[in-house]
């Protein structure tokens, strides 16, 4: 099995910061407000309620305690739950990370609920999140918000018509709300991750991710698939004022992903050159 990367915190960067990430209760999420904690955030998540508890144990094992709050967020009223939930707590918030999402991949039988579920979901939470914060954040003199998009928002991919539809919104709103919120020092960027060692991926690789991971490694140029913690660092660099002037676009996080042509990793052709 692959072993996951480790990565040195940056000295208390979030010091005094707070950060609202929903779907941080596993994979990707989780791993972004876990290292937010050990950077000295104080930090309100969400997780679906079957995700709670494990969600809560696996902070406790890293020594924290963060606000997690359940829900869905398909659900406008939890939206809403959930950034009164963090000031009231809190007193402000600085960062929003807005990375819980539906997979739901589906093409020609896609129905309208299935597009629904994508968007509401995905996009239209985000985009209810980032207004719901927008008043606290200028209030307090600005903020940072990433969202979590996808390598899927910028190619086309089979029977993919609902995710790759959502996630590519995602990056339209991403730049559409960066250049509303400039003027009130809002920072807004998005990542797009390649293929991550996430719950639904281990699913499809039935728990082997020693066969898997040279196998679907071969759509990345680092010949590999990445994990959960290899999105938190990017996410972090992207909410700190190390980003200061940086607003309004799209980190690919994806392994060379977007960047590798149909030879692939050149293994079965003969211009492979020193591959």
């Amino acid at each position: 099995m692959p072993i996951p990367p480790t990565r040195t915190p940056i000295l208390q960067r979030f010091h005094d910061k707070v950060a609202l990430v929903t779907g941080g209760t596993n994979g990707i999420g989780h791993a972004i407000a876990l290292e937010l904690l050990r950077e000295g955030a104080q930090v309100v998540a969400t997780g679906l309620p079957a995700d709670l508890a494990e969600g809560r144990a696996a902070f406790a094992a890293a020594g924290f305690t963060p606000l997690l709050l359940a829900g869905d967020m398909a659900d406008e009223a939890f939206c809403r739950q959930l950034v009164a939930a963090a000031l009231e707590r809190h007193g402000r918030i600085d960062c929003l990370v807005n990375n819980a999402f539906s997979f739901v991949a589906k093409g020609l039988e896609a129905t309208r609920e299935d597009f629904l579920r994508s968007f509401t979901v995905g996009p239209f939470a985000f985009a209810q999140l980032t207004q719901l914060v927008a008043g606290p954040m200028q209030r307090q003199g600005g903020g940072a918000i990433v969202n979590v998009s996808s390598i899927s928002a910028w190619i086309a991919q089979p029977n993919r018509w609902t995710y790759n539809t959502a996630k590519g919104a995602v990056a339209q709103l991403t730049r559409c709300a960066a250049l509303d919120l400039a003027p009130h020092r809002i920072r807004v960027n998005s990542v797009s991750p390649g293929w991550i060692w996430t719950r639904e991926v281990d699913k499809a690789a039935g728990g082997d991710r020693t066969t898997y991971d040279p196998v679907w490694g071969q759509f990345h140029m680092l010949g590999r698939l990445g994990h959960p913690v290899e999105i938190a660092g990017p996410v972090l660099f992207l909410l700190s004022d190390d980003a200061s002037f940086i607003t309004g676009t799209d980190l690919p996080v994806d392994g060379g992903y977007n960047g590798l042509g149909p030879e692939g990793l050149g293994q079965n052709t003969r211009i492979a050159g020193s591959r």
